[in-house]
């Protein structure tokens, strides 16, 4: 029986913080340090490094992409609220005579601030209207409850 080769020792030495992550490393995984640090060596030397960078770069721009598709389907959808709201308002809301006018402009300011704090609220504990609707385009709408 051919006996294997021995192991060969290698002193290192490695900055406090990263001498730091690689215990806990170890610590978090229930290994030694000695075989944490001898894989990553090997990842680093070893020939597909390259290949397995660019998948991971490869992942996270997809996964960057899914977001950033959301993010346009969500402004999508503010858009196109704002301005159904719009168009409603103006057909339905006919123009004030001059005197209610005034008392309305008068008014203004303090009925924007009340929908400034109703919007706050409503962001801060949700649901969101992208969340109550449905992500398929076809799907049904999910209201809360």
């Amino acid at each position: 029986m051919m006996k294997s080769p021995r192991k060969q020792r290698l002193s290192v030495y490695l900055e406090p913080a990263v001498m730091k992550r690689l215990i806990e490393h170890a610590a978090r995984r229930d290994q030694s340090r000695s075989l944490v640090a001898e894989a990553a060596i090997e990842s680093f030397l070893s020939p597909d490094a390259a290949e397995r960078q660019e998948a991971a770069f490869t992942k996270r721009l997809d996964q960057i992409d899914r977001r950033m598709a959301r993010l346009e389907r969500d402004v999508g959808i503010s858009v196109e609220t704002l301005a159904v709201f719009v168009r409603f308002w103006l057909s339905t809301t006919p123009a004030l005579p001059e005197p209610a006018a005034q008392a309305a402009r008068a008014k203004t300011g303090e009925r924007y601030d009340a929908f400034v704090t109703a919007l706050g609220r409503r962001l801060a504990k949700g649901p969101q209207l992208r969340q109550e609707i449905s992500e398929d385009v076809g799907g049904e709408i999910v209201r809360p409850g």
